[in-house]
C-alpha cells in the first residue's frame, strides 16, 4: 500500500516568499502564550503587515519536523524577529510585505508555520495551549483540549515526530 504525502503550501501576502509543508503536521494547534502575543504584536506593527493571530490573540500554527518544511521561493527575502536579544526564538517574517510566515525555536527540531500563511484545506484544530494568558472577553470555546500551559499531549505528540523522524518515517 502506498502512501500518498499531502503537500501544503504557504506564501506571503504578495506571493515573492513561498514555503512547502510535506505531510501531516505534528500538531495544529493555537497559542497563547505571552511570548507569542508579545512577537505578534512586534510583527503587526511593521509596515502593511497582514494579520495573521485569532480575533482572541491566539496564534494559530500547523508545526512541521524541519525535515518536511522548507522555504522554496524568495528564502533570502526572509528576516528574523526576536522578543529578545537572546532568545533562541525566532519568528521569520518576508521583508517583501511584512508576512509572518514561521515560528523556529532554536534547539527543537520542529517549525511552527503561522496557520494563516496556508491555502486550501487545512486539517482540524487539535488544541490550545497556554489559555492562563488569553486575554479575551469572550468564552474559551471547548472544541478541542484547552491547556493552560504546555500539554503533555503537546509534549507526547514532538516526541513521536522525533522518533519517527529518527527512524526516517
Amino acid at each position: 500500500m502506498q502512501v500518498v504525502m499531502i503537500t501544503r503550501y504557504a506564501s506571503c501576502a504578495c506571493g515573492r516568499v513561498q514555503c512547502r509543508a510535506v505531510g501531516k503536521p505534528i500538531l495544529s494547534a493555537v497559542c497563547y502564550c505571552d511570548d507569542c502575543q508579545e512577537g505578534a504584536r512586534q510583527i503587526e506593527v511593521l509596515p502593511d503587515a497582514t494579520g495573521f493571530r485569532d480575533a482572541d490573540g491566539g496564534t494559530p500554527y500547523l508545526t512541521y519536523r524541519d525535515d518536511r518544511f522548507s522555504c522554496t521561493t524568495g528564502e533570502e527575502l526572509l528576516v528574523d524577529y526576536r522578543i529578545r536579544e537572546r532568545t533562541p526564538t525566532r519568528r521569520v517574517v518576508a521583508s517583501c510585505c511584512n508576512s509572518a510566515m514561521f515560528l523556529k525555536f532554536g534547539p527543537g527540531f520542529w517549525v511552527s508555520a503561522y496557520r494563516a500563511r496556508f491555502e486550501g484545506d487545512l486539517p482540524p484544530l487539535e488544541m490550545r495551549t497556554q489559555t492562563r494568558f488569553r486575554r479575551a472577553n469572550t468564552d474559551l470555546p471547548h472544541d478541542v483540549p484547552n491547556y493552560g500551559r504546555f500539554g503533555m499531549r503537546l509534549f507526547a505528540k514532538l516526541v513521536t515526530a522525533r522518533v519517527s523522524m529518527f527512524l526516517g518515517r
